[in-house]
This record gives structure tokens, C-alpha cells and sequence, in this order.
């Protein structure tokens, strides 16, 4: 057993080491999935897969992080602990749940400190149907000059149409407008693509790999950004049906305790979304009767997160920026999805587990 504080990283590159090294240790299957662009660093990327039990299990619950990379601080950590933690694993084992981790689903995110895979996309608003019209979202297109102004930090008009606009139109509708993804502008925020990216292809390719043989398919995909800090958000991950929705509240609802939310009735923190990535459950895997939540875990305010990715995004723009600010809105970035504290850590840690033990007696309880 570690500490929760000992299972989280300063880096990918040292995220990835203890991801490998745990899941070596607790005699996991494992295979590597290389990115073709190196690392910040020059360290090879990959979409790392573990698999805790048997290949032929009816019942499997995957356990993913980075989708938007630098969120993966937070979700290398979780996993890294449920690689070294007898009892979650033991319960796991006894219950005949096989446990798949996919480490890094966006390495280059990951390790960029980038919310977006090295396409600029936005890897859960891309798994969209590309041979038909895809969503627009006008509300984006006309706050898109205004999120990426010609010069970082924003100047006070800048400030102060952005202000208006929240005024006019509120912080729900603001988030709304830049978060629920736009496929018009390459350069922007929240670019869902016009193709499937290389994390697209390759998630599709494991989950073929490991997920249809499974009857009984659960997936907790950790995330951070949305809520207030250190408190895990259990939102719904499937599609807008009723069942579904109250499969994962009974699953993961502790009667109450632990609420899950939907982006369907407006009960989550997050706007309303598409192209987003569990549907490749159904779609790689129909087999099975398919159950998610996204874990979704407070960091700042979403203002700040926001502002955060407009520095992110301009400076991906204006890779000339003086060293000094682009050390700053990299920071910021980085404290926007990453609360590197000892206290939060411990949280991250505790909810997680807590939703692992939810996800496995859901699987194993009559359907």
C-alpha cells in the first residue's frame, strides 16, 4: 500500500513509470500503445493498458484517465493507488470483475500540460459520426474573437466584454457556449475535429481488444476542472435514456449520498455535450449492457478555468511568447486541473475508491 500522496506525479513521464511499475508489481497483462510525437521532454508517449483479471470476464469495469491530458495528473494518481491497493483488488478479484486501466488516453496533453490531444481537439467532443453535418454552435462563434484576443493577458476592453457578455447572458450560458464544443474553428476552444484524432482510433482498438467478450461493461473516466474543489461529481456517462440513468444512480447513488448527475436534465455542473467519448462503448462493444459515470472533480472556480485555457489555446497560437509568460499560463494551467496539495490528493483518493467498490457490486448485482 502507498499513500495517496504517493501515488500522484509532478510529470507524465514520472506518472507513467509508477503507473507501469504498480501494474508490473501486481502481475496485471499490460500493453503499450505509442504516440508518434515525443513528449515535452523528449520521453516517449503512449496510451498505457493494464488489465487486472481474467481476458474472458463477463463482467469488466475500465478505469481511464487523461482524456483531456492535463486532467491526468489527478486521474494517473487514482489509478496508480488501485494498482497498489490489496483490498480494492482482492474485492475486484472475488466479485469476478476483471479491471481495465487505459493510462493516458491523450498522452500528449498529458504531457504538454494541454487540455487538447496534439490535433488541438478536444478528445470527448470528437467522437462524433464525421460522415454527417456536424453540430454548430453559433453561441462560440460569437465569443471566439473575444476568447482568443491578439494579446495575452487580455486587455481591459477585452475584460470587459467578456464581463458583459456574462452579464447579459449568464456564467451557465457563458460555460455553455465555449465548453460544448465547436467544430468550426481549428484554432479555438473546446474543437471537437473534423476526423477522429490518433486517441480516437486507438481507444476504439483496446476497446475492441478487451471489451467484447464482457456482458456487463462499467467505465469511471476521471476528470477534473468542473465543481467545487476536491469534490467528485458522479455524472452519467451513457446516453440519454431512463434505464440507463438509473442503473448508474443506483450503482453509484449510495442511496443518496453520492449523487449521480445527468447533462440531460441540467443536474450536472457540465453543459449539455456531444460527440463525447464513452459512446464508443456502445458502438466498439454492443454487446454488453453498458453502465458509465465520469468522475468529475473540483478544482477553481470556472471562470479561472476558462481563462486558463483562452492563455492555454493563445499561446499554442503565439509559440514565440517570451519565456517568463509562457512559464505563467503554463502554471496556470496547470493549477486549473491540478490541486497539488496533500489535502485535495487525500480526497481524489478516497472518492475514487469508494466509486470502484460502487462500480463492482453494481456489475455483480442482479440486472
Amino acid at each position: 500500500m502507498i499513500t495517496p500522496q504517493d501515488a500522484f506525479s509532478p510529470s507524465y513521464a514520472r506518472a507513467r513509470v509508477r503507473f507501469l511499475e504498480g501494474a508490473a508489481a501486481a502481475g496485471m497483462s499490460i500493453s503499450s500503445h505509442n504516440h508518434p510525437l515525443p513528449g515535452r521532454d523528449g520521453e516517449t508517449l503512449a496510451m498505457d493498458v493494464a488489465l487486472d483479471g481474467g481476458p474472458d470476464a463477463e463482467r469488466l469495469l475500465i478505469v481511464s484517465s487523461a482524456c483531456h491530458g492535463a486532467e491526468g495528473y489527478c486521474g494517473s494518481g487514482v489509478q496508480v493507488f488501485a494498482a497498489h491497493d490489496a483490498e480494492w483488488r482482492e474485492h475486484a478479484r472475488a466479485a469476478g470483475v476483471a479491471v481495465l486501466y487505459i493510462h493516458a488516453l491523450n498522452p500528449h496533453g498529458f504531457s504538454w500540460v494541454r487540455r487538447v490531444t496534439h490535433e488541438n481537439v478536444d478528445l470527448n467532443r470528437n467522437f462524433q459520426d464525421f460522415s454527417q453535418p456536424l453540430p454548430v454552435n453559433r453561441a462560440y462563434a460569437d465569443l471566439h474573437d473575444l476568447l482568443l484576443p491578439r494579446e495575452w493577458p487580455p486587455g481591459p476592453e477585452n475584460e470587459a466584454a467578456i464581463h458583459a457578455y456574462i452579464q447579459t447572458h449568464g456564467l451557465a450560458r457563458y460555460q455553455a457556449a465555449v465548453s460544448q464544443g465547436q467544430h468550426a474553428f481549428a484554432d479555438g476552444l473546446f474543437f471537437g475535429g473534423t476526423a477522429p484524432t490518433w486517441s480516437n482510433v486507438t481507444l476504439r482498438q483496446v476497446l475492441r481488444r478487451h471489451g467484447q467478450r464482457a456482458r456487463r461493461l462499467a467505465w469511471i473516466d476521471l476528470h477534473t476542472g468542473l465543481g467545487e474543489s476536491g469534490v467528485g461529481e458522479r455524472i452519467c456517462a451513457c446516453r440519454d435514456e431512463a434505464v440507463a440513468l438509473q442503473r448508474a444512480r443506483a450503482w453509484w447513488g449510495g442511496g443518496g449520498q453520492t449523487p449521480v448527475t445527468s447533462i440531460y436534465d441540467g443536474s450536472s455542473t457540465s453543459a449539455l455535450l456531444t460527440g463525447l467519448m464513452w459512446c464508443a462503448a456502445y458502438e466498439e462493444c454492443p454487446q454488453a449492457e453498458y453502465t458509465g459515470i465520469a468522475m468529475e472533480y473540483g478544482t477553481v472556480p470556472i471562470t479561472e478555468v476558462i481563462n486558463a485555457l483562452r492563455g492555454d489555446h493563445w499561446l499554442h497560437q503565439h509559440p514565440e511568447a517570451p519565456a517568463e509568460l509562457r512559464a505563467a499560463i503554463q502554471a496556470r494551467m496547470l493549477a486549473a486541473f491540478y490541486v497539488d496539495t496533500d489535502a485535495w490528493k487525500a480526497q481524489i483518493v478516497v472518492q475514487a475508491r469508494q466509486a470502484l467498490f460502487q462500480a463492482v457490486d453494481g456489475l455483480t448485482a442482479p440486472a
